[in-house]
């Protein structure tokens, strides 16, 4: 017994600096690893092609700073303090940096047309598959395929709600998942498609190298913990928000 006590002594210090994380304490994680913007794009993803009165319901219940919210609430609980500090350090790292330039050039005046443009090159050239597989590398570690089809997803199912209420019709949760599985793997296909397209077009000037180290840093444990705890929330959270429309 005293040996287990005086073992408690010394254990305990070291437990103790895992100071848990806050959900208030991810709004900067949130935005450097992308999940912000996926709150912003929520409400807007639904909303498209519904009335008026629709849209104005959907815009409260999916207001962007509900959404983090929410899914801060659920992936505080994977991460600890420290944690945190390292995910912000990575993902605001001069590379990371360089590369959230490159994609935010993007949606500058021609940036659509390009990415357009260079979409219409690939079906007819095909990209090196050295280059292919870094940009595959990057998808998944960045889960960007993974929180777009969950993204798209949710926002069919919302839609499919609203459609059914404004009938005087309901469907529970399960219900609505059995009803849009069938389109999970469409979703999941087109998004890939995309995604691959986008880091193509946005990174075609960074070398391979960089974009292996900018990979690496997703790779980074809190990076992956926090991004892994997104996408596995994001349905309960969606499923939160659907209950007060």
């Amino acid at each position: 017994m005293r040996v287990l006590s005086l073992l408690s002594l010394f254990l305990l210090p070291f437990f103790s600096l895992a100071e848990p994380a806050q959900p208030g304490a991810l709004k900067r994680a949130f935005e450097l690893a992308g999940v912000q913007l996926l709150c912003e794009q929520s409400a807007p993803l639904i909303q498209r092609g519904l009335e008026p009165a629709q849209q104005e319901r959907v815009a409260q219940a999916f207001a962007a700073d509900l959404m983090c919210a929410d899914l801060a609430q659920q992936v505080a609980g994977q991460l600890d303090a420290s944690e945190v500090r390292q995910i912000e350090a990575l993902l605001d790292s001069p590379l990371a940096q360089r590369f959230t330039a490159a994609e935010r050039a993007v949606g500058e005046p021609g940036g659509t047309e390009g990415l357009a443009a260079y979409r219409e090159q690939l079906k007819s050239r095909a990209p090196r598959a050295e280059r292919l597989a870094l940009m595959q590398r990057l998808d998944k570690a960045a889960h960007t395929t993974a929180l777009a089809t969950q993204l798209r997803h949710e926002a069919d199912k919302t839609q499919v709600l609203l459609v059914l209420n404004a009938r005087g019709e309901s469907l529970s949760e399960p219900q609505l998942d059995e009803m849009t599985a069938k389109q999970v793997e469409v979703l999941r296909n087109s998004s890939r498609q995309a995604v691959e397209s986008f880091m193509f077009y946005a990174y075609r000037q960074m070398p391979s190298r960089e974009l292996s180290d900018y990979t690496a840093l997703y790779e980074q444990d809190p990076v992956r913990k926090l991004l892994d705890a997104s996408v596995k929330a994001l349905p309960q959270v969606f499923a939160a928000r659907r209950k007060a429309l």
